[in-house]
């Protein structure tokens, strides 16, 4: 089998993971199907909401706590299928000219994502409002988009030999403004749940920074190590934004701490240090300040990033991990989900330097094979034909805004090669899986 997206994970059978927008489910799919699991008592058992029998996937979004997924199969890597996982409806589907390498959901829009393009869709119809053309080429797929409706943005690459990210806007469909963060070209991008500010790593991976996505200027730099360029595959913001968690193809998984704080505390306190101050983030601000006028640019930079809050080393590198930071009844816990079938549940210490302890480890492959659903959802019907039920509409429309970026746009949403479904308005079943986010946890299920 060729290669999708250049990642091995597709064609080694491995599990696929996918967190949802604000961390509240998690995606598993398997050669057999998918399922969905809800994380609210994860700590100790993880709640199943929905399995499947289906194509083998390779990309699977969740909308929220909606009953709205988006699914890409193997058997047909160009199209996009659009379900109502509750009702076992396929509501539309696009196909499109090349492999869909990524699709990026939040409550107004849907993007897709193609080697040199992107469609931009509006969520509540599902109609093709823009498309950026001729992008910089991006086999991976690397794109990010918001999930704030106020600060709805999207970022992609800008440069194939160097880190440059563009800001879209995808409501106004403008270009919001470039970003020139790294030297080499980049390898992961992810905003914080706000919109507000995005977090950056390049392909040598040594180095994390965080922009504000409205003017561009830098907020952090945080070293992830000195010794090894990485490859970095997983880039997330905490939903409260304080905490940033990046894993990579070692064994490692960092979490940085975003003390926005810091340096209006340090002026406010006129440069005095207490001894607690000669630890961590404090000690090496202040020795960048000490030795600035006598040694290279480089090597002060060196001195003046964040180093990791606290890590955790997994039993083995090369694995592909999506990795999270959330709230889950009341605690800070750190969630890695691994593409060799485990999620991991960690607690994140409150000081500096300590351990995270591992809480549950959970056999995502054992779970899907035997996990009871909740509420009797297990139905094994294939969505996206068995179920019997039509699509509702789907189309494509004009948009008037002109696109920007180093990626062209020629004014017009263009519209995918087909579409299934008819008519102008979405049917009561896409306007219900919309609108219909749930409390996460096992109630989310009771209501079919």
């Amino acid at each position: 089998m060729m290669s999708l997206l250049g990642r091995p994970d597709v064609d080694a059978g491995e599990v696929f993971v996918n967190f949802n927008q604000n961390i509240t489910s998690l995606a598993v799919a398997t050669s057999g199907g998918y399922s969905l699991y809800s994380l609210g008592s994860v700590d100790s058992t993880l709640d199943k909401i929905y399995h499947t029998k289906s194509d083998e996937l390779f990309l699977i979004e969740r909308l929220f706590e909606s009953s709205l997924v988006a699914i890409v199969s193997q058997r047909a890597p160009r199209k996009l299928k659009v379900c109502h996982f509750k009702k076992q409806s396929e509501i539309c589907n696009y196909s499109y000219a090349n492999t869909i390498l990524a699709v990026k959901l939040n409550r107004e829009r849907l993007i897709v994502c193609l080697e040199e393009s992107l469609y931009i869709h509006n969520i509540q119809d599902m109609k093709v409002v823009h498309t950026i053309r001729d992008t910089p080429c991006n086999p991976q797929g690397l794109c990010a988009l918001s999930s704030s409706s106020e600060h709805c943005y999207l970022a992609y690459p800008g440069s194939v030999t160097a880190g440059e990210v563009q800001i879209f806007d995808a409501i106004n469909l403008h270009a919001k403004t470039m970003i020139p963060a790294h030297d080499t070209p980049l390898a992961a991008l992810a905003f914080s749940p706000s919109g507000t500010e995005i977090a950056t790593a390049s392909e040598r991976g040594t180095v994390i920074r965080v922009f504000s996505s409205q003017d561009g200027s830098r907020l952090f730099e945080l070293r992830r190590g000195l010794k090894r360029c990485v490859s970095i595959v997983s880039l997330s913001f905490s939903t409260c934004a304080e905490y940033l968690v990046s894993s990579s193809n070692t064994e490692t998984v960092h979490i940085f701490r975003l003390d926005r704080s810091a340096t209006e505390t340090a002026e406010g306190h006129g440069g005095k240090q207490s001894s607690d101050d000669w630890m961590g983030y404090s000690f090496f601000r202040f020795l960048s300040k000490t030795v600035t006028s006598y040694l290279p640019t480089q090597v002060t930079d060196v001195f003046s990033q964040g180093r990791a809050f606290a890590s955790v080393t997994l039993p083995e590198a090369g694995v592909r991990r999506m990795c999270a930071i959330t709230t889950i009844q009341k605690q800070l816990r750190l969630l890695i989900a691994s593409q060799d079938g485990y999620l991991y549940v960690y607690s994140i210490p409150t000081v500096e330097g300590a351990e995270c302890q591992l809480i549950k480890r959970h056999d995502l492959r054992l779970e899907d094979h035997y996990a009871m659903d909740i509420k009797g959802l297990n139905s094994g019907v294939s969505i996206g034909g068995a179920a019997g039920v039509p699509p509702a509409g789907a189309g494509a429309a004009t948009g008037g805004a002109t696109g920007g970026g180093s990626g062209g746009s020629d004014g017009k949403a263009a519209a995918p090669l087909s579409s299934g479904g008819g008519g102008d308005k979405p049917g009561g079943s896409y306007a219900s899986a919309v609108k219909g986010d749930e409390p996460a946890g096992p109630s989310s299920a009771s209501s079919a």
